[in-house]
């Protein structure tokens, strides 16, 4: 798995051994990156990698114009694992990560800035987009003009009354659907 584009471009990232995380693609990750960055959705965004994994959107999303990136996870192979990719890249200066559930999230440090840009890619099938997107909002870690990604399965219904889903798109088994606040 490699950074698709930017300052980064072509660093490879490390992966874990085992099935328990899904790194999103690099040809998943390169066409959300087309979808988002014609949108002007990148550049200077303030950006939450919730359910980060290997930390690849949010180091993806640095390594095209984005200024700061704060990374949620709850297990901790995936933060040692984003960590150490962080580390590779030289991000640290750019970078906060906690080991927290992305569903039940406390309010951010009291300098954060908001988020204006959110990667919501959880485990499939268990429906916990519509979570993350609440606890984000009601714990102040959202921008009122705040854009999301989110990655599912492809027959997964996302229903969230506080996003207005603008464009869907399936990938084989997997759907991506941008979104902003409403």
């Amino acid at each position: 798995m490699r950074i698709i584009g930017g300052t980064h471009r072509s660093r490879t990232l490390f992966t874990p051994k085992s099935n328990t995380v899904r790194p999103t693609s690099d040809k998943i990750r390169q066409a959300v990156f087309n979808m988002i960055n014609a949108r002007g959705w990148v550049e200077d965004a303030v950006v939450i990698d919730a359910f980060c994994g290997t930390g690849a959107l949010g180091l993806e999303a640095l390594s095209q114009g984005a200024t700061f990136c704060t990374f949620f996870d709850k297990n901790k192979q995936s933060i040692e694992l984003c960590k150490k990719n962080i580390q590779s890249l030289k991000e640290e200066d750019k970078c906060q990560i906690m080991m927290w559930d992305s569903t039940k999230l406390k309010l951010p440090p009291e300098k954060a800035s908001p988020a204006t840009l959110v990667f919501l890619d959880p485990p499939y099938k268990q429906y916990l987009v519509s979570k993350a997107i609440i606890s984000l909002d009601d714990n102040n870690w959202l921008d009122s003009d705040c854009c999301f990604v989110i990655e599912t399965a492809k027959d997964e219904i996302i229903n969230c009354p506080r996003i207005n889903i603008l464009s869907e798109k399936l990938y084989g088994d997997t759907k991506i659907l941008l979104g902003t606040l409403k």
